[in-house]
């Protein structure tokens, strides 16, 4: 997706200019090495999402920023300190604890394209983010619908399975939730915004087994209108992720929904006990980093 010079030729470029005090100072700039496979990350925000994706190649797809600056603690972590490109972000809805810190990023990052689904937000997270894309020199704005797909590098990609149509018809911003499948080889991670139990079934109805997953984030951060036992039958994940925050109000992750979990064999892991999760896939097999 990028136009500008790659970034190992700019490590180049930057040796060469130093001259002889070039190895010492090299090895300091660095950035973070590109994975030799897919790596989902699910960040440690508090209550809200956030996840970066890297494919193969090095594209990175940053999906929602969590509800403040959070996000720009833990993605110097992942990219490298000095990094400060990304090749997409991602707003799965226009709720506050999914793009609440995604103008801090949009202020430190570079970004090439910014995908969402077309809902309006009525608050004022929702007006310092559109303001932000406005401001952001030479990137592009895409609706996210059905059945795009974004090409994330060897092979890698991100399906999107909803929305559907125009978003703007439906009640709640959580029914706006983008939904996207990526894949590489033979593995894959459901990531679901805050999609609702109805959203799940009409993803059902139009894909069948088609969405089966290896990884299931859990939809709304493990609400019980989400993550339904029907979703959890035909995704028939190995792991679900929970995206929450400590001793948060809401009583996320819900106990039906670790019921459900449990009923369905798939192992349960939280950013609420364990901070940032990565997962890295070869293409054959997912494991955690």
């Amino acid at each position: 997706m990028k136009t500008s010079i790659p970034r190992p030729l700019l490590w180049l470029m930057l040796v060469v200019a130093l001259g002889v005090n070039a190895v010492v100072v090299v090895e300091f700039l660095l950035p973070a090495p590109v994975p030799r496979g897919l790596q989902v990350s699910f960040l440690d925000v508090g209550q809200g999402d956030s996840i970066l994706v890297t494919g193969p190649t090095g594209i990175q797809m940053l999906i929602d920023g969590g509800k403040n600056r959070s996000v720009l603690r833990q993605l110097p972590r992942l990219m490298g300190p000095l990094d400060r490109m990304l090749d997409m972000i991602v707003a799965t809805h226009p709720d506050a604890d999914h793009i609440g810190g995604l103008p801090d990023v949009f202020r430190v990052y570079r970004v090439s394209y910014f995908l969402e689904p077309g809902r309006v937000g009525d608050t004022s997270f929702y007006e310092r983010l559109t303001a932000s894309v406005v401001n952001e020199a030479g990137q592009k704005t895409i609706l996210a619908r059905r059945d795009m797909r974004i090409h994330l590098g060897d092979g890698a990609y991100a399906d999107i399975l909803f929305p559907e149509g125009d978003v703007e018809k439906l009640r709640e911003t959580n029914d706006a939730s983008i939904v996207m499948r990526v894949v590489y080889g033979e593995t894959e991670f459901l990531l679901t915004g805050d999609a609702p139990v109805w959203v799940e079934d009409r993803i059902v109805l139009a894909y069948g087994t088609a969405i089966e997953s290896d990884v299931l984030k859990a939809g709304h951060h493990g609400s019980r209108t989400s993550t339904g036992a029907g979703w959890l039958s035909v995704v028939d994940p190995e792991i679900v992720v929970v995206s929450a925050g400590k001793d948060n109000s809401y009583g996320h992750p819900h106990p039906e929904v670790l019921e459900r979990v449990a009923a369905s064999g798939a192992s349960i892991v939280s950013t609420i006990d364990e901070g940032t999760i990565t997962f890295v896939s070869d293409g054959t097999q997912v494991r955690r980093k």
